[in-house]
């Protein structure tokens, strides 16, 4: 003969899932429904440093590429920190330099101590959720799927793609 099946009691079962849990994460209202509110047109994209030079190996113009893919007008940001990730770089990034001080960017100051770029990106995503993380960087998308709301621009097939956007706002679906 087999082993009967334990199974919990439902009370047990309803104390363990409790709302007040701590363990449960809380995320802000503005992100019900599987969307951002605060998101929408024109775009705002933190652009990090691989994404520039991945932008460059492609052969894609920046800005230009960012409107195709989103259908809309599209304002690239760039913080001091991955400015000066840039510069360290040196002379063979000089390329990625110049497109990063053309004046079509949006730079954005940082106030903390230190200059890695993606801590710099997370925690700016996390404070303001008005923004699309430019990256190709695969523990920089990691850390940003974690946090709710926030999509995810890459490169696939010479061409900027988009993840996590919600369908509200028209984002194409290849």
């Amino acid at each position: 003969m087999g082993k009967q099946k334990k199974t919990r009691k439902y009370a047990t079962m309803k104390r363990m899932l409790s709302l007040r849990d701590e363990r449960l994460p809380q995320h802000p209202s503005c992100l019900f429904f599987q969307y951002n509110t605060q998101l929408g047109p024109p775009y705002h994209i933190l652009v990090d440093t691989n994404f520039i030079n991945f932008s460059i190996k492609a052969k894609l113009d920046l800005v230009q590429s960012m409107m195709d893919c989103l259908y809309a007008k599209c304002i690239p940001c760039i913080t001091d920190c991955v400015m000066a990730e840039i510069e360290k770089l040196g002379q063979k990034y000089r390329v990625a330099l110049r497109i990063a001080k053309d004046p079509r960017f949006e730079r954005l100051p940082c106030t903390h101590k230190g200059t890695y770029a993606d801590d710099c990106l997370v925690q700016r995503v996390t404070q303001h959720k008005c923004y699309i993380v430019a990256t190709v960087d695969r523990d920089l998308k990691r850390r940003i799927r974690k946090i709710p709301g926030v999509p995810i621009m890459y490169i696939s097939n010479h061409r900027y793609n988009i993840e996590r956007m919600p369908d509200d706002y028209g984002a194409p679906r290849f």
